[in-house]
């Protein structure tokens, strides 16, 4: 088992180009914390006082939850029409406060942003560091590695990138990667290799400590490390490449029925919005979303991220055939086509149809009693 998490480490921080890794986070959003916590270790040896995480306005709601979390102060950057990083925005914020910048690049919008080294040279520049929100990285396998393009800490999504579970709360996994300079402030222990004994390693008198029992769900990560391994890094590439196609061709067959504001490409996702018929029938993303349930879909994410109004965000992932992605596209045409009604009261086959989303998020039911 150490072998498998050390090679495991070995992978992860190969594929991201960075130079060591810390597999215990337990979900995507704890990696996050405890990169963030690496951060602040790091300035405060250097002895500086940075206390802001810049976030764009289109990032994911983890971000600047984190950062208060880590005791950040999140200041908001813009991001422009197109849905990109607004270079002047980042000017007019970035001082020498500055911790981090977090990006998802690609994007929650489905794009990679054209001025990620620009992004980076000026954070550096400044003296700040780039954590990249890997939650995106099933587009770029093999292609381009976050720590070549300016990244100085990322972490991963097991359950997005390399097949684990997902959903009802977990087991999950976020492993994080760091640079060398960031590396003796990793959680401990890290697993290391001394000839072929391996080991847990707890002499790290910078360590953060641990974030967590152990290295996560184990599981979680067997079952990515065997992913890793069957695949290859010619068959990561193919991953990557089968999941920008899905994505590109279902845009290219829904977006006369739901316009996609950013754009007529994407990678791995799309955002597209529904405003037109909320304008036009008073049916919401959310109406749409239900009514593919009744039809045995998982519904896509709904408004989300915030800067597309009635936002639904498409990802077919590298696994859907061509013939699943027609019946999908054909489904969400006869939707948007039934009367606004039957939508407003949908699901109809589902056990439960609209609870108070608010109120079983913050007060849930947890027997059948």
């Amino acid at each position: 088992m150490l072998q498998m998490l050390y090679e495991m480490q070995q992978y992860l921080q190969e594929i991201s180009g960075l130079d060591a890794c810390s597999l215990q986070p337990a979900a995507g959003a704890h990696g996050e914390l405890a990169a963030l916590l690496v951060a602040a270790a790091y300035f405060r040896d250097l002895g500086q006082d940075r206390t802001k995480v810049l976030v764009p306005d289109n990032a994911h709601g983890t971000n600047p939850a984190s950062a208060a979390m880590g005791g950040f102060e999140a200041v908001t950057i813009k991001t422009t029409s197109d849905g990109f990083v607004d270079m002047d925005d980042l000017a007019a914020k970035l001082d020498d406060h500055v911790a981090v910048l977090m990006i998802t690049n690609p994007s929650t919008l489905g794009l990679f942003e054209p001025n990620m080294r620009a992004v980076a040279e000026r954070v550096h520049a400044q003296g700040g560091l780039i954590y990249l929100d890997g939650a995106n990285m099933n587009a770029i396998l093999g292609i381009c590695r976050p720590g070549d393009f300016g990244a100085d800490m990322q972490h991963y999504n097991p359950h997005k990138t390399f097949s684990g579970p997902h959903g009802g709360g977990g087991p999950g996994a976020g492993p994080i990667c760091v640079t060398e300079k960031l590396a003796p402030y990793l959680p401990a222990p890290v697993v290391r290799k001394d000839a072929d004994r391996y080991s847990l390693d707890f002499d790290r008198p910078k360590s953060i400590g641990r974030v967590r029992a152990f290295f996560a769900n184990v599981g979680v990560l067997l079952r990515a490390y065997a992913y890793i391994r069957t695949h290859g890094p010619d068959g990561l590439r193919r991953v990557s490449e089968h999941a920008v196609l899905n994505a590109n061709y279902l845009l290219s067959r829904v977006k006369h029925i739901l316009p996609v504001p950013q754009g007529n490409r994407c990678m791995h996702e799309f955002v597209a919005s529904a405003s037109d018929l909320k304008h036009k029938k008073n049916v919401s993303a959310m109406d749409l979303a239900k009514r593919l349930l009744d039809f045995g879909y998982h519904a896509p994410t709904v408004y989300f991220p915030l800067t597309v109004p009635e936002a639904m965000m498409i990802e077919p992932t590298e696994t859907e055939s061509k013939e699943t992605l027609d019946a999908f596209a054909e489904t969400l045409f006869r939707v948007t086509e039934e009367d606004a009604d039957l939508l407003h009261n949908a699901p109809h086959t589902t056990a439960v149809s609209r609870p108070d989303e608010v109120r079983a998020a913050r007060q849930p039911v947890l027997s059948e009693e």
